[in-house]
């Protein structure tokens, strides 16, 4: 039963009233082609053929034919003079694609699509695309060609919902054109749509109903779509009361429906394959038949944001510490709600991973001034972020908590002192620290050091878990320069700040120090600090709960909206070109916002922030990517999700974390792990607050920080 599902889409019906009268149409390709299925499910007569000289004996004169891609990338179909004397003769209204035209003799290779996105070029034949619409094919393969007047070409444009900068600059392969009245020729199968996730799917819809109306000379709309791939539930759908449970099963089994748990037997002919130097660890997606991992040997990264002509997804084969102490998290946490055993067991060991792989060298050394810090990854262990170590060290604190497991305790109180004794006086370390300036330098050079960052992204978190420790402890210097740096933060607001890739996500990131804050020193200024970030953050939540992103001052940002056309794809970029675009990133905003919002919630009791929380949660499980066909992808969350059209689309510019990307950690971890924590009304504060590290601490401290 489970191989008939996977080998059937979905019909999505769309509210529309039809005013196309049933077609009967003639084609040649393969019967399982989306097209095919789409226009028998919609009622039209559908008549197959062999082969073409077939189909040119038995149309009736002034028939409707399809010529489909067979064999598709390997096999080029072509249209001899032979073929369009026939066609002429016979009057018929042909769709050919993926075919050499005429030009049989010569030679043509296949050019395959990376950055290239379809922009419209003929609004007039797409009457409800604008000029210079975008839309993507993906990875997928087109025939050269130098057509004249295209209806769509193939460029490397910038923008979001249109070529912003236009044409002129970037060079066009033609994708769809007229060669003559009675033919319209695509370079590449559009009617793939979707084995090969082809979007925005009401996009491709416009384009097919366009085509078909065209060949027809009757009005053609469509009553339904055809995906294979798709968000768990409609915008307006009810939500069941166990909804955000099975999201959270649905989440975590991610993980083994994309074999990310890295197995032994598979490790070195992939991972150590594919990973490299770390500088472009990207592969094809693993065999479905792989072994799972326990957490021993790690957990992949996730999907890059480049889809395959066939529809699959590349993998990220890189082994970062953030993302094994955020995966603990998750893994502890479903393992405790779902009462599952296998879980928590992935959880210790992907705990023990974290600290054994991430903690060699000079990190392990009592004597050296990087001891106790992780490093960023296993192709760069000299390099640390102070973003990833908090992550991390949040992870494996949940994860220690809920195993009742205290063997980790010395070394997250290293972790945690190595950073603190790296930070400044003013509370900040930067954006990054390098092994070998460390090791120069001394720890107390950083520690003495006047550095000002008023940057959330790379500095917030890390202040969350110096305040943790400060229940704990008590130690005052935790607090003095995480109040510090906090509050030189907030009097940066907004025209000081620097971000990363928009300023929303900043405003995300500081709501957890300050619900932390708040809840050691409850002063009304702290209070005000919290509610204030909170407003200003959902300023942008809309209806459904999304949090829309919001790009900051240009002078301020590391990485801004994509300049030029030859810039597309070089950087990291934002998901968005403008402000107002309909566009929420669960890789840098709504999933940090979404365990800040719980966690001020959880503290302050406010019902804006309850309901704020609760909205978000609803729409985070709708969301949820479901696929029976695509299973590696199936109870992932994407980066990118346009909520006005209810689609996985926006800006693919980032260099590696575009639209389509998931993450482990990132993304899929803070997720999962939130929607836990609202299952057990309950917060990440108040569940670790059973961690004790009084015997540790007093070692730690007499060993790490110096009088």
């Amino acid at each position: 039963m489970q191989l008939i599902k996977i080998l059937f889409p979905v019909i999505l019906t769309f509210s529309i009233m039809s005013c196309s009268s049933k077609q009967e149409y003639h084609y040649v390709g393969q019967d399982n082609n989306d097209l095919i299925l789409l226009l028998e499910k919609e009622g039209n007569k559908i008549i197959s053929y062999p082969t073409k000289a077939d189909a040119f004996k038995a149309v009736p004169v002034g028939g409707h034919l399809l010529l489909l891609a067979k064999d598709y990338p390997d096999k080029i179909e072509q249209i001899t003079d032979n073929d369009l004397i026939k066609i002429k003769e016979k009057k018929l209204k042909v769709y050919v694609e993926y075919s050499l035209v005429k030009d049989a003799d010569t030679v043509v290779t296949p050019k395959a699509m990376s950055l290239e996105r379809v922009v419209v070029t003929d609004s007039t034949f797409f009457k409800d695309l604008p000029y210079l619409s975008l839309l993507a094919i993906n990875g997928s393969y087109i025939l050269p060609s130098e057509a004249i007047n295209p209806l769509l070409v193939m460029a490397k444009v910038a923008g979001f919902e249109k070529a912003e900068y236009g044409l002129d600059d970037t060079k066009t392969l033609p994708l769809l054109y007229h060669y003559n009245d009675n033919i319209i020729v695509a370079t590449s199968p559009l009617s793939c749509f979707a084995s090969v996730r082809f979007s925005p799917e009401l996009s491709w819809k416009k384009v097919w109903e366009a085509i078909l109306s065209d060949m027809t000379d009757n009005q053609v709309t469509f009553h339904t779509w055809l995906r294979y791939l798709f968000p768990t539930f409609s915008e307006t759908e009810e939500l069941s009361a166990t909804a955000r449970k099975e999201s959270v099963k649905k989440g975590i089994e991610w993980f083994y429906n994309g074999h990310f748990l890295i197995h032994e037997s598979w490790q070195k002919d992939w991972v150590d394959k594919y990973m490299g130097d770390g500088s472009m660890p990207v592969g094809p997606e693993l065999p479905r038949d792989s072994k799972d991992g326990d957490g021993t040997v790690g957990v992949l990264e996730g999907h890059c944001s480049f889809i395959n002509h066939d529809g699959t997804q590349k993998y990220r084969y890189w082994l970062r510490n953030d993302v094994q102490g955020e995966s603990a998290m998750s893994f502890s946490l479903a393992g405790k709600l779902l009462d599952n055993e296998d879980y928590l067991t992935v959880a210790h060991n992907l705990n023990n991973f974290s600290f054994e792989r991430f903690r060699q060298g000079s990190r392990n050394d009592p004597k050296s001034p990087s001891f106790g810090l992780l490093s960023w990854s296993v192709t760069n262990p000299g390099v640390y972020y102070g973003d990833d170590n908090a992550r991390s060290i949040l992870g494996s604190i949940t994860a220690a908590t809920i195993l009742n497991d205290n063997q980790w305790n010395r070394k997250l109180l290293e972790c945690i002192i190595g950073n603190f004794r790296t930070t400044g006086k003013n509370g900040f370390r930067g954006e990054r620290l390098e092994e070998k300036n460390i090791q120069q330098n001394g720890w107390n050079f950083y520690f003495n050091s006047n550095i000002i960052n008023p940057h959330p992204h790379f500095e917030s978190w890390m202040w969350a878990c110096y305040l943790w420790l400060y229940a704990k402890t008590k130690y005052e210097p935790l607090l003095e320069r995480s109040k510090k740096g906090i509050r030189m933060t907030m009097e940066a607001y907004p025209a000081k700040w620097k971000w990363t890739n928009g300023i929303q996500q900043e405003r995300a990131r500081m709501i957890l120090p300050l619900a932390w804050l708040v809840r050691v020193e409850p002063t009304e200024e702290h209070k005000q600090w919290l509610n204030y970030m909170v407003d200003e953050l959902l300023k942008n939540q809309v209806e459904c709960g999304a949090i829309r992103e919001e790009l900051g001052d240009p002078s301020t940002g590391m990485f801004g909206k994509t300049k030029t056309n030859d810039d597309y794809g070089k950087h990291e970029a934002p998901l968005i070109s403008h402000n107002g675009d309909p566009v929420a990133d669960m890789l840098y905003t709504n999933n940090f916002a979404f365990f800040g919002l719980n966690e001020a919630a959880k503290t302050t009791g406010n019902p804006e922030h309850i309901e704020a929380v609760n909205k978000l949660s609803d729409f985070l499980t709708r969301i949820q990517v479901k696929s029976d066909h695509f299973k590696s992808i199936d109870g992932s969350w994407f980066r990118a999700f346009n909520y006005q059209n209810w689609d996985y689309w926006a800006s693919n510019a980032d260099a590696g974390w575009g639209a389509w990307s998931t993450l482990t950690g990132w993304i899929q971890s803070w997720i999962v792990s939130t929607q836990v924590l609202l299952e057990m009304d309950s917060s990440l504060w108040e569940v670790t607050k059973s961690l004790s590290m009084e015997d540790d601490w007093k070692f730690v401290k007499n060993e790490m920080l110096e009088d």
